[in-house]
């Protein structure tokens, strides 16, 4: 046996991601576009750098509360209150390294070895990634698509349910496709994990990034205190946070110390000058974040309008989130064509097979305007050139 045959079967099974794939090759050229990966253009804040760095010099560099230090707790209890309309405490939420952590942990409290994960595909690879490293079976129902964009059959989530389902993880609004589920749809997911005792886990980060007015509907406006619904979030998307890797969990208070023991037996907590950033972002960053949603919401319309002009494209325009998933017509392998997009255009785009979604490409369009244009400029030229 080699080296690598004596590790885990579920650890030398884990995919490379295509994502990163175009991305490692594309870094560091010249004259690239990176639309690859989910994030925006700028750096995070002063308002928030500012925070840490009079935290990191004041010496707040100590262990601290596993849970996250109260203070944040507390600002996510302020911030939930100012967006979901009603009173949280602050007993709900746990502070963690990043989203991807968030999701690890509710899959280590909801299923393992042997159990299945329903989820809509397609999907942020991350999440099916993560689970098959943790022992669990994946099962993905595809969102159809449609001349009235994506759309989810809850009836075929009921029909993937088998004994051994724990959880069904629903992402709205969704990365790669910008589906976002409304309250009808929500209910419905709802219902059906009740019937069959399942835990939801709920990826809402892109709440806020709704270009439906207000925010995207969520479980919190549905459910009971009691219901199995555990929410996984992050500071990455709203605040320019992407590199920090801190993020959340909302659970039932009755679930803190389980949660606490689970954070206590991977990361030990979050850097506490971290955390004092975090809170300047939940209390000071309504402003940045709207204006940031604007932004996006102006740069969708205008790669929209671009690629849509081809003639050639098949797309829905996106609800939510900042992506557009999108087609070429007479392309089937997205990652070759992404390489080739990448080389002969410099735009660099993430392979629609990353996500389960063969044939189409993820494009992030949180960049300003001009790059944007850009960009779907080149893209237009070598769609035309096919």
């Amino acid at each position: 046996m080699t080296l690598i045959d004596r590790l885990r079967p579920e650890a030398r099974r884990a995919p490379e991601s295509g994502i990163s794939a175009v991305a490692n090759r594309g870094r560091g050229q010249p004259g690239v576009i990176p639309l690859w990966v989910g994030e925006g253009d700028l750096p995070t804040p002063s308002f928030i750098a500012d925070a840490a760095t009079r935290a990191l010099t004041g010496g707040e560099t100590f262990y601290t509360w596993q849970r996250g230090i109260p203070d944040l707790r507390e600002a996510l209890a302020r911030y939930y209150t100012r967006h979901f309309g009603r009173t949280f405490s602050s007993e709900e939420f746990l502070v963690t390294g990043g989203g991807m952590q968030a999701i690890q942990l509710a899959l280590q409290a909801t299923a393992g070895a042997g159990d299945e994960v329903i989820y809509l595909a397609p999907a942020w690879p991350n999440f099916p990634g993560a689970a098959g490293v943790a022992g669990a079976k994946t099962v993905p129902v595809r969102l159809d698509f449609g001349d009235n964009g994506w759309s989810c059959d809850v009836g075929r989530i009921e029909q993937a349910v088998t004994p051994k389902t724990r959880a069904i993880f629903l992402n709205s609004p969704a990365n790669p496709t910008g589906w976002t589920a409304d309250r009808e749809t929500l209910q419905a997911v709802l219902d059906l994990a009740r019937r069959h005792g399942l835990w939801i886990i709920a990826d809402e980060i892109y709440a806020l990034f709704y270009y439906g007015g207000g925010r995207a509907a969520s479980f919190l406006d549905i459910m009971e205190p009691e219901d199995r619904v555990l929410f996984v979030n992050t500071f990455s998307k709203n605040w320019a946070m992407t590199g920090w890797r801190i993020g959340w969990l909302k659970v039932h208070p009755a679930l803190q110390q389980t949660f606490e023991n689970l954070i206590q037996y991977s990361t030990s907590g979050v850097a506490q000058f971290m955390q004092r950033g975090a809170i300047a972002a939940l209390d000071e960053g309504d402003g940045f974040l709207f204006e940031q949603v604007e932004r996006a919401r102006k740069a969708r319309d205008l790669v929209c309008g671009i690629l849509a002009g081809t003639g050639r494209t098949r797309f829905a325009v996106p609800q939510g989130a900042f992506y557009l998933f999108f087609g070429v017509d007479g392309v089937t392998d997205s990652l070759a064509a992404a390489f080739r997009i990448l080389d002969e255009t410099k735009v660099g785009l993430a392979p629609g097979v990353a996500f389960g979604g063969e044939g189409f490409f993820r494009l992030c369009f949180h960049r300003r305007l001009d790059q944007i244009e850009e960009a779907a400029g080149r893209l237009a030229g070598w769609i035309g050139k096919l």
